[in-house]
């Protein structure tokens, strides 16, 4: 018997039963009970030397994270790992570049290491290309939705990142800016670059705002490359009275850019950023951002990649709520 069979068993997630036995607080006595009851008639009982023998019959999934510097993924592969260790699965991650391939890496770790699943951070469309139409190892994408991709193994977390776009420009509107900038990245590779982007449009059409193409530098998720997009708006012939960041990355290293100007924030530009980072939270000023459930996407990704493993569900698409989180560094207007 594995958690997930006890998860299913108890009609609980398989986060809350590893909650239980790992005897976490946040859980309802109710719940505790009904598990507890099973994992004592099932004579259940946690073995790390069974474990690591389980790993070597190939027991294994994979994290491949696309992007080095984005905080929020730090936070996500934090989450899982932590619900992976419950289980008699073992847990391999994978770094690759913005720029990597995503198909060439999967199809070289599937042939060589064959896991029972994948999760990815990151990632759009472009990535999954033809190869990934006959895949037939599970698997699941965070923060991108992959509904009507048509790939049959390919479950999806995320939030609306459009919408989310269009919320967190509506509230720099609000606060009476017209003169709006966004840090972006590549358009051509990054779906979540677009929506986000697409969001950024979509509020200034609504406030009868004509956009701009002088107000948009792209970049790469990194603080280096916010910090030289930054410097080559401030360097264009515009007036700006604040930025829109498209991650908590991208607007610290916005926010250096400005004060090594001689400017400040949020007296004379105001920023925004995404992701809602426990970093952008205690950042001086605190930043204005967009806050994604990193641990409920965590632990949806996993239930869903260990239902498609261990029960063969079908691959199936969720949507998880965003949050505005209000910081310091904007000013009205």
């Amino acid at each position: 018997m594995t958690i997930v069979d006890i998860a299913k068993e108890s009609g609980y997630s398989v986060t809350t039963v590893s909650r239980v036995l790992n005897n976490r607080q946040d859980v309802s006595p109710a719940a505790k009970n009904k598990i507890m009851e099973i994992v004592k008639a099932h004579n259940f009982v946690p073995n790390t030397n069974a474990k690591r023998l389980k790993q070597n019959i190939s027991r294994n999934i994979y994290v491949l994270v696309k992007g080095t510097s984005n905080m929020l993924f730090a936070n996500i592969i934090e989450e899982i790992q932590s619900v992976v260790d419950r289980t008699d699965y073992s847990l391999s991650i994978t770094y690759l570049d913005e720029d990597d391939n995503i198909s060439n890496e999967t199809t070289r770790i599937c042939r060589e290491r064959k896991p029972l699943g994948i999760i990815f951070l990151g990632g759009s469309r472009d990535d999954f290309n033809n190869e990934f139409l006959n895949l037939e190892v599970p698997c699941v994408i965070v923060t991108a939705s992959a509904e009507g991709w048509d790939i049959n193994e390919l479950s999806s977390v995320s939030i609306d990142d459009e919408k989310a776009g269009e919320t967190i420009v509506d509230y720099l509107i609000d606060n009476g800016h017209t003169k709006i900038a966004e840090i972006g990245a590549n358009l051509e590779l990054s779906q979540t670059a677009i929506l986000r982007h697409n969001g950024y449009l979509k509020s200034l059409k609504k406030h009868g705002i004509t956009p701009d193409e002088r107000y948009y530098e792209k970049a790469r998720f990194s603080y280096d490359s916010a910090y030289r997009a930054m410097q080559r708006l401030l360097e264009k012939d515009i007036e700006i009275t604040a930025v829109y960041a498209i991650s908590d990355v991208m607007a610290i290293g916005a926010i250096r850019a400005i004060l090594d100007k001689g400017l400040k924030v949020p007296d004379d530009i105001s920023i925004t950023g995404f992701d809602g980072s426990t970093l952008a939270q205690y950042y001086n000023p605190k930043i204005v951002s967009i806050r994604q459930p990193h641990k409920d996407m965590a632990a949806r990704s996993v239930e869903l990649l260990f239902s498609m493993i261990d029960l063969h569900k079908e691959a199936s698409h969720e949507n998880v709520p965003f949050e505005l989180t209000e910081g310091e560094s904007v000013a009205h207007i």
